[in-house]
């Protein structure tokens, strides 16, 4: 990262990291510094790398606008390494760049509380120790010695249209606006540091006010949103409609939830050179000639392709322009294409970015399972489309139904492009027989109804359309079992449960569409090799069927039990689970897809509330 007024280098962040803890809009906790990574109106796209994942594209398209035209990984630099011998030169200055964000900051020695552009602050920058950049307070008239690091005030305000702003320090300590030449200082009353013991008092005319308040009584205490979007230095061309912002600490979990899509990387024909071309689409898309071709060979770009001569792969570059290739289906869900590989896989499919190999079903499991897959190698590419504040876009089966209020914007235009992350890895894909799955869903007619009207006033309470997405049953059976062997997989496989993923393939049988049962567990790594193998060893028939028995058994009884047990979908419109906690089902965010909803373990094994709703007898 570099700060966007000084171009100082003041951190590092890994690429997943500006896409799904740190991204555009996001507040970023630094040694003596908290910055706000700025819109892609900022960001240099001349150090970014295109990627190429056509489907993930279509996506974007979708939901911000054909506009779009490319997704762009954040700036990198040249040296892999991430290091300059010479932080002046112009390689050192490549990155996101950052604003001091809140603007309001404090002195540890005199309490004096006052915005950055007071001119009561100096920022101090040592280019050979990135961690050292801060603001000092150079007036400060308390204790001896060097000028002390100021630190970012610790509260802000925010709304759930993804506005953020700087806490109302002047008109809350006045109780509205005023005309007061004011001078504040912060001070802490008690070593607990809650809201309670924080005063904050203007010292011209002498009222103070407990931090306390603006977290009492609801919000009636704190003014309407101003509409501030810092990420973009300006304000929405449209007054918010939020009456009230809602207080918030700084680093708090619910200041910034982003909005992102993924996509793993399919292959859309069988022939071998086909695939190849398509995979480095983004670099020979370019090319204008057979001459061109040779010189991107020279150069390095074409190393995949040592088997096959210029003129070949100018054939296939005229072939895929011409539209003479194996035409892709177009299909509204992400997931279609990946169902019909994994379900169908095939050896000639196998490329650089995906290598299948299918397995027998545990024996054990051969009435519940059709197939499983080992998926030795995958790429997923993922793309930030906006980010929301208060309100996590979990509550929403897709990003495609999040009110465009709530969504905040990347960019003050529409944005042509999107920061892009793609990881590799491996993982184990299971799918269930379809007779199976649909006779137990027909004889649980009750529990169906049950997570129907569940989702129904889940989605009432946050007036949403009632009727539209839910799951169905069989969705609930697949993801408890997906979080069920998470948790057993991770005790031998060499990731934590935190590193791993799950990816539910769910449709009832009917319409025009073919029926889906099955999830893909994976995980995934920025590195170009990705992971090495060790989940995917637990995938061999007899492995996989240990850690299925076990995985079942877990889960039979919970530490939280009988309470757990005693759990239904719907509970004060809190939670839309069966039989789930911490304790035996749930994940952690960054493994599961639905925000720890639709999960009941009772559906799965019999429990101490349960015993005839389990679909396995094992």
């Amino acid at each position: 990262m570099r700060s966007a007024s000084s171009r100082a280098r003041v951190g590092e962040l890994r690429p997943s990291q500006l896409l799904f803890t740190f991204g555009v809009g996001a507040i970023v906790d630094l040694p003596h510094l908290s910055v706000m990574v700025m819109g892609l109106d900022d960001w240099p796209t001349e150090s970014s790398l295109d990627v190429h994942e056509e489907r993930l594209l279509a996506a974007v398209k979708k939901e911000l606008g054909s506009q779009v035209a490319s997704l762009r990984t954040p700036p990198v630099e040249l040296d892999s390494t991430g290091m300059t011998s010479n932080p002046f030169d112009g390689e050192a200055h490549i990155g996101v760049p950052v604003a001091p964000f809140p603007r309001w900051v404090l002195c540890p020695r005199c309490r004096l509380l006052a915005p950055l552009n007071s001119d009561l602050f100096q920022l101090k920058i040592d280019p050979f120790r990135k961690d050292r950049t801060r603001y000092i307070h150079t007036a400060c008239n308390h204790g001896t010695g060097k000028s002390p690091a100021v630190v970012p005030a610790r509260f802000l305000v925010a709304c759930t249209h993804g506005h953020l702003d700087d806490f109302p320090w002047v008109e809350f300590v006045h109780r509205g606006p005023t005309d007061c030449r004011y001078s504040l200082r912060l001070y802490e009353l008690g070593a607990s540091g809650e809201a309670a013991d924080v005063e904050i008092k203007c010292v011209v005319c002498g009222k103070t006010r407990r931090i306390a308040e603006a977290f009492e009584q609801g919000k009636a205490h704190m003014p309407a949103c101003r509409g501030r979007w810092p990420h973009q230095r300006t304000f929405a061309e449209e007054s918010c409609q939020v009456k009230n912002v809602t207080p918030i600490l700084l680093g708090a979990s619910n200041s910034w939830f982003p909005v992102t899509l993924s996509a793993l990387s399919m292959p859309t024909t069988t022939d071998q050179l086909a695939q190849r071309v398509d995979a480095h689409w983004g670099v020979l898309q370019n090319a204008a000639n057979l001459q061109n071709v040779g010189l991107l060979r020279q150069i390095g770009q074409l190393q995949s392709f040592a088997q096959y001569t210029d003129e070949q792969i100018w054939d296939m570059l005229q072939r895929k322009r011409d539209g003479l290739l194996e035409a892709t289906r177009e299909h509204t869900d992400l997931k279609d294409p990946e169902w019909e590989v994994f379900s169908c896989p095939a050896p000639s499919r196998n490329n650089d970015h995906l290598q299948l190999r299918e397995v027998d079903p545990p024996s054990a499991y051969t009435t519940y399972f059709d197939k499983v897959v080992l998926v030795e190698r995958l790429r997923e590419v993922r793309a930030l489309t906006g980010f929301t504040r208060i309100e996590s876009p979990g509550d929403y089966n897709d990003s495609g139904e999040l009110p465009e209020e709530k969504r905040a914007p990347l960019s003050r235009t529409a944005p042509v492009w999107v920061p892009t992350c793609q990881v590799r890895g491996e993982g184990i894909f299971i799918q269930f027989c379809e007779a199976a799955i649909e006779s137990w869903v027909q004889r649980l007619a009750d529990l169906d109804q049950e997570f129907r009207e569940a989702h129904r006033q889940w989605r009432t309470i946050r007036k949403l359309d009632p009727d539209a997405g839910y799951p169905t049953l069989r969705y609930v059976l697949l993801h408890s079992l997906a979080h069920a062997l998470i948790r057993q997989l991770s005790l031998e496989c060499g990731y934590t449960t935190a590193s791993l993923r799950e990816r539910i393939y769910s449709r009832p049988p009917g319409g025009d569409q073919q029926p889906m049962a099955g999830f893909l567990i994976y995980t995934a790594a920025p590195d170009s090799e990705g992971t090495l193998g060790g989940l995917v060893s637990l995938g061999d028939p007899q492995s996989l069927g240990r850690h299925l028995d076990q995985a079942l058994e877990a889960i039979r009884l919970c530490a939280s039990d009988p309470l757990c047990a005693e759990d239904h979908p719907y509970r004060d419109g809190l939670t839309l689970h069966g039989a789930a906690c911490h304790a035996c089902l749930h994940a952690p965010e960054t493994s599961c897809e639905r925000g720890n909803k639709y999960l009941d373990r009772s559906v799965l094994v019999p429990t101490v509330e349960q015993k005839h709703v389990a679909f396995f007898e094992v």
